[in-house]
């Protein structure tokens, strides 16, 4: 199983500027390759471009290719031909998760990387040599499993370096302590467990006024100023930050998720409708519930578990986990429930938890039968709402 490990680097400022002359190659190689693809009628192959870059370094308003290393030129044709493949087998139906969209160009001021293939990099010694750029010192914060097949280098819009490692890595068995849990996502509280466990997530409202703050500021200064270039990278920085805590509680979490249940159960949230609320989109958006799910479903796999996710239809908000009786949609703001049929309070989100690991693990058919015996409503009336919700204070 291939993974990234990726470490932080400081480069000098020869570097700095041999990186910088690197990254404009690779993004002219790009740009070109594709406008290329754009004009011609039939979608050319890796062969056809490779073919036209070497032709293209011959002139004289492209010599300056030259200058770097030709496996990085060579390696954006080929990301530039498996993102073509990737859109046309989304758009026909042959590749599996969300739509993906055609190739665009890349600009100067977003996210740079060149790709380095075995051939132009070795790692001796605690140092990495790249072909025309000379040794970096990263930052080993740990060691790499096994040899490295390939090597990127990243500037990220805050102007932070990075080397991202692809490697070989051995898939490690743990022993699951349960057999299997259910988690409901939610806003305030991230994730409700079945088992009672719950998880919280960062507070990001100190960085988002900043970012506010900073984001009216942008849109006051002049373009392509000093000062508004200096602006951006604060916002970038200030985002980074953002992005950096919640994946850091994202791997927290997952990992501890993973590691302690043999069987983990999602409901399958439709993320992309939610955040049509203009109510609701920053805070849905700040959560990373599809994310965690990335992570869950990759790390089960990694460690031989067993991941789920339920249909997103499944009343599981509005059915007793221990009797069966189904009560209907109740307000949001009721987070405590009496059921009617067994009496028993129930913990909104803590209920919903229970039922989505009853469903994943297919013992929602047991409940059929309780459902039917019952009195069931579609919508709580309101001479019962005093008597199945308890207020969300106590």
């Amino acid at each position: 199983m291939k993974a990234r490990y990726q470490y932080r680097f400081y480069p000098t400022i020869q570097q700095q500027v041999s990186l910088a002359q690197l990254f404009g190659c690779v993004r002219v190689v790009w740009n070109d390759a594709l406008a290329f693809c754009k004009e011609s009628e039939k979608l050319p192959g890796y062969n056809k471009l490779a073919a036209r870059l070497t032709q293209t370094k011959r002139l004289e308003t492209r010599e300056w290719l030259r200058e770097v290393s030709s496996v990085p030129l060579q390696q954006s044709l080929r990301q530039l031909d498996t993102a073509y493949k990737n859109f046309f087998e989304s758009r026909n139906g042959k590749r599996k998760g969300s739509k993906v969209g055609s190739p665009k160009f890349k600009k100067k001021v977003s996210r740079q990387s060149a790709t380095f293939a075995n051939t132009a990099f070795k790692v001796s010694d605690g140092e990495v040599y790249l072909a025309k750029i000379g040794n970096l010192k990263p930052v080993w914060s740990r060691e790499l499993p096994s040899h490295p097949s390939s090597v990127t280098v990243i500037k990220d819009c805050a102007g932070r370096y990075f080397l991202s490692f692809v490697v070989e890595v051995v898939p490690n068995q743990v022993e699951a302590k349960n057999q299997s849990i259910g988690i409901d996502l939610g806003i305030k509280t991230f994730a409700v467990m079945s088992n009672g466990f719950k998880a919280t997530s960062p507070d990001y409202s100190k960085q988002n006024r900043k970012v506010r703050k900073l984001q009216k500021k942008l849109a006051r200064q002049q373009k392509d100023s000093k000062r508004r270039n200096k602006t951006r990278l604060q916002i970038a920085k200030l985002h980074n930050r953002i992005v950096e805590t919640r994946k850091d509680f994202l791997h927290k979490l997952s990992t501890k998720t993973v590691n302690d249940n043999q069987v983990i159960v999602l409901e399958d949230l439709n993320v992309s409708g939610m955040v049509k609320n203009r109510r609701l989109a920053r805070a849905i958006s700040l959560q990373g519930w599809r994310e965690f799910r990335n992570l869950c479903e990759a790390k089960s796999e990694k460690s031989g578990r067993t991941f789920q996710t339920i249909d997103r239809w499944q009343p599981t908000s509005q059915v007793c986990c221990d009797c069966g009786f189904r009560w209907g949609k109740i307000d949001l703001s009721v987070r405590f429930v009496v059921c009617l049929s067994c009496g028993i309070e129930q913990d909104r989100d803590e209920n919903a938890a229970k039922n989505i690991e009853m469903v994943g693990i297919g013992h929602c058919h047991d409940l059929k039968r309780t459902q039917r015996d019952c009195r069931t409503s579609s919508l709580a009336g309101l001479d019962e709402v005093s008597r199945i919700t308890v207020a969300s204070a106590q």
